[in-house]
């Protein structure tokens, strides 16, 4: 459900931005705003889960989501949209990591690949329903009809969880950080609100870069709150761990060329080369098809090659990957670019399949939770930190010419430089143990 609606709403903007009367650009605000909350809840979402017991924070996060994506039905502006998703966006953040929690601690280092290749399975399913679904709601119906279609998906999904979901007991944990609750909280929202005014001059660049600014400080703070307390609300010490810590490193650098793929293609195939809401989300699907084959191959394909190998290699093969989708244009046939999207599909799903695992083999059983919390935020901020760097690239470059609207080499130089990021990260990787 959090996965359709998110790819989904990719497909919209174009439409919400003319019903709104803003900028195809400023759009991105919905998908960085959700990103955004996402980032802030989810280092709650284990210390939550420890302390309500899983099965109630899940219950609990699916009404926040079915409330929310009302809200985002019913919203008449673009601020109170992004306010609708910002809520959905901290409901997602309590219900995604508690099931790799679970995994984590059922799981033996011998299992734990296929058992997070399973769990990645049904995630799957959003990335290829999602963008026809929402071209098909789009065109048939309106966009509004993307998030109300999560209210009976929200109430099927409380039965499946009252249902089938153990009600595991609540566990003793330390009291929530609150100092470190609002000087990570800070440090997220000030970077990413001042890289959105930078690119979209909705301040001036002086106060834009002081919120940058403000952002750096809040994250220093933070360090420096937890290197004296007992129990940080993040546990930083975990990037000590050798595998854990290249893999945050390389998967960070790895998503901040890739996450930003859905917004520059949705803006590349509609906005610039002319084709329907429909259309492009008949082509973003090719894509999932091709990460969907992939969780068949990922496990055998890492146990004859190691992680390191896997993951270097398929860097490189990524930043291919997006580098032929920038050379798009009105002149590639259909046909082309499904099979394009459907190899580039295919990669990116082996790289995420494999980062899961790769990320906590050595991390104790005892620390998985703080592990999958910090992962799960790196995870978040990075995605989030993605759009809003494609946003200021866009418009920078869009300003140097003196336009007000993307052009198709806008959209090609900045997928050229993610290409780039995806590749570089391969360089990462190759730190992990043989």
């Amino acid at each position: 459900m959090e996965l359709v609606d998110g790819t989904a709403v990719l497909t919209a903007l174009p439409q919400m931005a003319r019903d709104f009367g803003e900028p195809g650009l400023r759009m991105n605000l919905v998908v960085s705003l959700y990103m955004l909350a996402l980032a802030l809840c989810v280092p709650l979402s284990g210390w939550a889960a420890e302390r309500f017991r899983p099965r109630r924070v899940m219950l609990v996060a699916m009404a926040l989501f079915t409330l929310a994506s009302l809200a985002c039905a019913l919203a008449g502006s673009l601020w109170q949209l992004c306010l609708g998703r910002m809520l959905q966006g901290a409901a997602g953040a309590l219900m995604t990591p508690v099931g790799q929690v679970i995994i984590l601690r059922w799981s033996s280092r011998q299992q734990l690949l296929q058992a997070m290749s399973w769990l990645a399975l049904p995630a799957l399913l959003g990335p290829l329903v999602g963008p026809l679904l929402g071209g098909l709601l789009v065109t048939v119906l309106s966009w509004h009809w993307i998030f109300l279609i999560n209210l009976p998906i929200c109430l099927l999904g409380s039965w499946l969880i009252l249902r089938h979901v153990p009600d595991y007991p609540a566990r003793p944990v330390p009291p929530l950080d609150l100092r470190g609750l609002l000087l990570s909280g800070g440090a997220l929202a000030l970077l990413v609100f001042g890289l959105e005014s930078l690119g979209l001059g909705q301040l001036p660049w002086p106060w834009a870069l002081a919120l940058v600014a403000g952002g750096v400080a809040c994250a220093l703070g933070y360090l420096l709150h937890a290197r004296g307390h007992p129990a940080p609300l993040l546990d930083l010490t975990l990037l000590r761990l050798r595998s854990f810590g290249v893999a945050q490193a390389g998967g960070g650098l790895f998503r901040l060329g890739s996450a930003a793929q859905p917004f520059l293609l949705v803006l590349l195939l509609q906005n610039c080369l002319g084709m329907s809401p429909l259309a492009a989300g008949w082509l973003v699907v090719s894509g999932g098809v091709g990460a969907l084959l992939m969780k068949l191959l990922a496990v055998p394909l890492v146990r004859r090659y190691g992680y390191r190998r896997v993951l270097s290699g398929n860097a490189a093969l990524s930043g291919l990957g997006i580098a032929a989708c920038a050379a798009f244009d009105q002149d590639t046939a259909l046909w082309l670019m499904a099979l394009v999207l459907f190899a580039a599909g295919l990669v990116r799903s082996l790289q995420f399949s494999t980062l899961g695992a790769a990320s906590y083999q050595d991390v104790p059983g005892e620390r998985s939770a703080a592990a999958s919390s910090l992962s799960a935020m790196s995870v978040q901020l990075t995605m989030a930190m993605a759009v809003s760097l494609a946003g200021v690239l866009l418009s920078v470059l869009a300003g140097l010419d003196g336009r007000g609207e993307t052009s198709v080499g806008d959209v090609t130089t900045v997928m050229l430089l993610c290409a780039l990021l995806c590749g570089a990260s391969g360089l990462v990787f190759r730190r992990l143990a043989g």
